[in-house]
């Protein structure tokens, strides 16, 4: 009693808190008490289940056994006794022993569950005014010493005689898997002289459903640990990526395993003979896999080992298609991408996921339109396909995933935080299509994707050099960018395509146009030509201009050529639709030059506002393949373009006036705005839509010819691990993608290179918004 009471004193604040003091003790007391007793129930239960299965199982086997018996062609002379011995032995040792064990372990709960609340129940002499907290040692040392009785897997042990029925209950255990033993090699050999031959199913379904029983596996008991030389191997064999990366011969490292790991001969019979004749299976593999298994550990791979890449199953393959940017940002690299990958989703050939970026709140203020904000992917992911169900004639059928993004300033661009190759299971990372391949990779630390994937496309969208040329030290900054996007997608990517000639020239490209217009665009036309050719006025509107309001987007260009030509162009309006960082300066500078421009919010290019409209003028040379171009053609307008790589898909179109110097700049206008466009032939209309670009995709890409091929899904040039020689394109490429690696570790290198500080990895905010593990987590670090 002393030691659970204590004097009270300090009047009506110490009473106060010692009735909280007990209060709490009091119900952390239920609380424990009552998850004890559904511990209590749990346990119970378990047992009876697993006492119920072994009585039916055993019924069964007597069932089955009685059955069978008459059956049985008779045994010879001397084997007659042999199945009569059997059951006899099952009737007599077996099921006995089981009933006996079974109504000790009934008769024993009751004490064990009354025994346990006995020691947690706390002495009666306790008042609820004097409380010690040596109560809560009292609880603790009751609960260890059960919790530790619970740790051998059988019920709790009370005194020393409790001790020896609990061997005599084991030692019963052990009784009956040496007599099934020794029922089995009888079966066997009765099985051999054409004696009982059903005894020996009944045997191993019996044993089987006494494995519960059989808490410890004798199978691998002897297994000696692993040498030195099999470490040694082990470890040559998981540092291959790191080898291939210095050079070094894949034979030769196959070889060095070999030799080591020969050194040491273990049999590993109960291992290969589940093999059957599987050669590709590497005995180091099942020698590790038995000392592990021995151990009780148990890992999925191993410190440099790569996660196995995506198999083909049922012909079925998947395309992840990865881009810079997201809807509601109306920019190419948003849009293109998000109809790329519904026209994907269209075959039944593969499965499609589009992979955008995720910007926190403070970021989404500064890209999307109208402060447009979402507070979680989930909601983003709803407006996304909704915007595209308005615009598609059919059901889309693809996934979207999000990747941390952060927006720069500096670069007015979305750069990604972390992994991005991450964010794409391994078991589904088959085919890659990297849109803006150098932009993506530029402080890209992570996997090498096409170490992740059986094929990695690239889509070059923007033109960096010409934007980089106009900054400051813009020569230096564009000698830099380019040789980094070159070595980027080298290392990164199996082919490049470029939309346009106007793109950097980098390695494995080839140019083609992959990209269409909006289905809205081509049915606004269709509508524009029916009231043409019905006798109604289409195009009640003159000129206009649409595009991001930054002077590299075309705005330099247009206010020159009007400044130029302001006497040449008298009377002529142009209305220009746009937002963005420049927006003051480029308004400030019309002006100033007195330019007849009508300045407007940007706004969707399929708004009503805009379909009357007869020319769209376009003095860009910054952009690679304009998206406002194609579908102003696709609206049947005119455009008014320069003479660029850019243009050069659009000049097959008739309606596409361009122009070399800025004297037929004001000879294509007048023209325009004198007559009317031309219908677009069935031709020139599926040349625009996503349908021909989708087709060109495949073909150009190679991806027509690998979706086509079931025999080898894996039929690109160096993809495959193990190879005699690595030619010496693959080693260089393998090189280079682990210096990428090496030099995007220095957070230093990454700031003075323009990075965002702390990207490389994702940030807490990051982590909230999208539900994902702390960084450390996903990627621990590990000593030797």
């Amino acid at each position: 009693m002393e030691s659970w009471v204590t004097p009270i004193s300090g009047g009506a604040r110490g009473r106060g808190a010692d009735d909280t003091a007990f209060s709490f003790l009091s119900k952390g007391w239920r609380e424990v008490r009552d998850s004890a007793s559904a511990d209590l129930r749990l346990m119970r239960a378990r047992a009876d289940s697993l006492r119920t299965l072994a009585d039916r199982e055993l019924e069964h086997l007597l069932a089955s056994a009685s059955a069978s018996a008459p059956l049985a062609a008779p045994p010879p002379p001397f084997a007659a006794g042999a199945p009569i011995a059997e059951l006899e032995f099952v009737r007599t040792q077996i099921q006995p022993k089981i009933s006996e064990l079974r109504r000790q372990y009934a008769s024993r709960e009751p004490e064990l569950r009354r025994r346990v609340l006995e020691r947690w129940v706390p002495p009666r002499g306790a008042t609820r005014a004097r409380v010690d907290l040596s109560g809560i040692t009292a609880i603790r040392n009751a609960i260890v010493s059960e919790a530790g009785s619970a740790d051998r897997w059988r019920p709790a042990a009370w005194n020393g005689e409790e001790d020896a029925e609990e061997e005599k209950e084991w030692e019963v255990v052990r009784m009956i898997r040496g007599g099934l033993k020794e029922l089995e090699r009888r079966s066997q050999s009765s099985e051999l002289l054409g004696g009982f031959r059903g005894t020996g199913d009944l045997v191993e379904k019996f044993k089987s459903s006494l494995k519960p029983f059989n808490m410890e596996s004798d199978e691998y008991k002897d297994v000696p640990p692993l040498y030195l030389t099999e470490i040694l191997a082990n470890l040559v064999r998981q540092s291959g990526p790191f080898l291939d990366q210095l050079g070094v011969r894949r034979d030769l490292c196959d070889k060095l395993v070999e030799t080591l790991h020969s050194k040491q001969n273990h049999s590993l019979s109960a291992d290969t003979s589940l093999l059957g004749n599987d050669n590709s299976v590497d005995e180091l593999d099942l020698r590790i896999a038995s000392v592990l298994r021995s151990t009780g550990y148990h890992a999925d791979d191993g410190f440099w080992s790569e996660p196995p890449k995506y198999e083909v199953a049922g012909n079925k393959r998947h395309i992840a298609v990865v881009t810079t940017a997201s809807l509601p940002w109306m920019t190419g690299t948003a849009v293109n991408p998000l109809f790329r990958a519904a026209y994907l989703a269209k075959s039944a050939k593969q499965d499609v996921t589009l992979v955008v970026p995720w910007l926190c709140k403070s970021d989404q203020e500064l890209v999307y339109p109208n402060s447009m904000t979402f507070s979680s992917p989930e909601e983003q992911e709803t407006y996304i396909r909704n915007w595209l169900e308005e615009r598609l004639g059919f059901e889309s059928n693809f996934k979207i995933s999000f990747y941390p993004g952060k927006f720069s300033k500096e670069r007015r661009s979305i750069l990604p935080a972390g992994d991005t190759s991450q964010f794409i299971s391994s078991g589904v990372a088959d085919i890659a299509i990297l849109e803006e391949p150098e932009h993506l990779n530029w402080y890209h630390h992570g996997k090498r994707w096409t170490d992740k994937f059986n094929h990695v496309v690239g889509i070059v969208h923007t033109n960096y050099l010409e934007y980089i040329k106009r900054e400051k030290n813009g020569a230096l900054q564009a000698f830099l960018v380019k040789h980094i996007n070159n070595w980027v997608t080298r290392a990164y990517c199996d082919k490049v395509l470029r939309l346009s000639a106007a793109t950097q020239d980098l390695p494995k490209s080839i140019v083609c146009n992959v990209h269409g217009v909006n289905p809205k665009f081509l049915q606004i036309g269709d509508k524009l030509t029916a009231d043409m050719e019905s006798g109604q006025q289409s195009f009640s509107k003159g000129a206009y201009f649409l595009g991001k309001m930054v002077w590299a987007k075309g705005y330099r260009e247009l206010v020159d050529l009007l400044a130029k030509h302001r006497s040449d162009l008298e009377g002529f309006k142009l209305d220009v639709y746009g937002s963005g960082e420049d927006s003051q300066e480029v308004h400030s500078t019309a002006r100033k030059l007195d330019l007849n421009l009508n300045f407007f919010k940007g706004r969707d290019h399929a708004d009503d506002s805009l379909h009357r409209y007869k020319v769209f003028i376009n003095p860009s040379i910054s952009d690679v393949l304009c998206t406002a171009t194609a579908e102003a053609l696709a609206m049947g307008k005119f455009v008014v373009c320069a003479e660029h790589p850019s243009n050069e898909f659009f000049m097959s179109f008739p309606n596409c006036l361009t122009y070399k110097t800025s004297d037929e700049f004001v000879a294509r206008v007048k023209e325009a705005m004198a007559r009317d466009p031309q219908p677009l032939t069935p031709e020139q209309r599926f040349n625009l839509s996503w349908e021909a670009a989708t087709e060109r995709f495949m073909e150009y890409s190679d991806l027509d010819r690998i979706l086509n091929d079931n025999s080898n899904p894996r039929p690109v040039e160096g993809k495959t691990r193990r190879t005699s020689q690595p030619s010496l394109s693959s080693a260089v490429d393998s090189g280079l993608a682990f210096a990428h690696r090496c030099l995007t570790a220095s957070e230093v290198l990454r700031l003075a290179t323009g990075a965002i500080p702390g990207t490389r990895d994702y940030d807490e905010q990051h982590r909230a918004d999208m539900g994902l593990l702390p960084p450390q987590v996903q990627h621990p670090v590990y000593g030797w």
